[in-house]
């Protein structure tokens, strides 16, 4: 078995090339519907279509990383997210773009991100320190938010967007390489959360999971963190540019959200192994709802935007290590990356609604107003739903 730390570091880079590429799409918006031609909705669309792939077959990538370990799936998924990255800029029209941003991004994302390295990092750490562990690679997510957005946008700048995604395709591509840390077939039996008495197939674990009302409300829950979190990271460079402060603050914004992000998917992670995880989950959204009204109500400016993006940022993606590790409490790690992979799923697809909706509302109303609305109310539900969730392990499992 690999050292934990190994595993727990080629997992973080992995998702901080990953994810560092992805977060910056939102920097492309301006230039590609002017040079191809095509409006905000259709731009949104094309994420819109990238997060539900991302979402859809990410239940069936899990259970190959949980059946044939995580390495393969993640080389095979650098490798389309090349191919994608490179179709998008040879891409001329709507079609390519949510052919190549969409459908083929969309599905190599799955495989290079949260689900598949979670399952990996969660079977070589103990249960106690499997939030922290989770943290950790969440914050890879957020430092590559930070690096590589302020490069995309002045490679943006200097060379096109062309130019930018063939130098994205490369760095995707480098995912492959760090594969070789999450490789390796997981263990059957005997790995923390595995069946006391005999191994537990997936159609057992999905069964156990459909019945589970608090696995129906983690759901619900993560569905509005996807919307919240494409709403903002697709529209907000375009709304800021719009009020007058420039598409250079939409950089700024992004990059400072994710340097917020690292700090706080380690905090969340930490407070997730020390108090009980749903609470945490209740009170940070709650805290985006109040971030969001607050950011509206005052006048704004170039701090505001700032201080905006370093609370959002602190909020960004803890709700990842905490979600997942009550997946993984509830249910134990054998399955985790499949069932994890459905939770996610629903993510995506609120992930698709914040992308795609918040650009039909602007090219309708000329505003992203109602989807601010929106932003809030939802953020409240989720606070909500969170608190009744039967968070003890299942009694035919060990306490994961």
């Amino acid at each position: 078995m690999k050292k934990p730390w190994i595993v727990i570091a080629c997992a973080a880079f992995i998702v901080t090339l990953a994810m560092g590429v992805r977060q910056s799409f939102g920097l492309f918006l301006p230039q590609m519907s002017v040079e191809i031609g095509i409006s905000r909705s259709d731009f949104g669309l094309a994420m819109a279509l990238q997060n539900l792939l991302f979402g859809l077959v990410q239940p069936f990538v899990g259970a190959l990383a949980d059946k044939h370990g995580a390495g393969r799936v993640v080389v095979a998924g650098a490798l389309l997210y090349a191919a994608g990255l490179v179709s998008a800029a040879l891409a001329t029209d709507a079609l390519g773009l949510h052919i190549s941003f969409g459908l083929l991004i969309g599905m190599a994302q799955s495989a290079t991100t949260f689900v598949v390295v979670l399952g990996a990092v969660g079977r070589v750490v103990s249960a106690e320190k499997r939030s922290t562990a989770f943290g950790i690679v969440t914050a890879g997510g957020s430092l590559g938010q930070f690096l590589v957005v302020p490069v995309a946008s002045s490679l943006l700048g200097g060379v096109g967007y062309e130019q930018t995604l063939w130098i994205m395709a490369a760095l995707v591509a480098l995912c492959g390489l760090l594969a070789i840390g999450v490789a390796g077939r997981p263990a059957a039996a005997g790995a923390p959360g595995a069946l006391a008495v005999e191994e537990q197939g997936a159609r057992e674990a999905l069964r156990e999971a459909a019945v589970h009302r608090g696995y129906w409300l983690l759901n619900a829950g993560f569905f509005v963190c996807g919307f919240h979190i494409a709403f903002i990271a697709t529209h907000l460079p375009s709304y800021l540019d719009d009020k007058g402060l420039g598409i250079e603050i939409g950089a700024q914004v992004l990059a400072l959200v994710g340097l917020f992000n690292i700090l706080g998917s380690y905090v969340f992670g930490r407070a997730g192994d020390m108090m009980r995880q749903k609470y945490v989950l209740s009170a940070l959204y709650t805290a985006r709802s109040a971030v969001i009204a607050l950011f509206l109500f005052v006048p704004l400016s170039h701090a505001s935007a700032l201080v905006f993006a370093g609370a959002m940022g602190f909020l960004w993606l803890g709700t990842i290590p905490l979600t997942s590790g009550i997946v993984g409490r509830i249910f134990g790690i054998r399955h985790l990356s499949m069932l994890y992979g459905i939770v996610f799923l629903s993510h995506q697809v609120g992930s698709f609604f914040g992308a795609w909706m918040a650009g039909l509302i602007f090219d309708a109303t000329g505003s992203y107003d109602i989807a601010w609305g929106f932003a809030i109310a939802l953020g409240l539900f989720a606070g909500l739903v969170h608190l009744p969730i039967a968070d003890s392990p299942v009694k035919r499992l060990q306490p994961a």
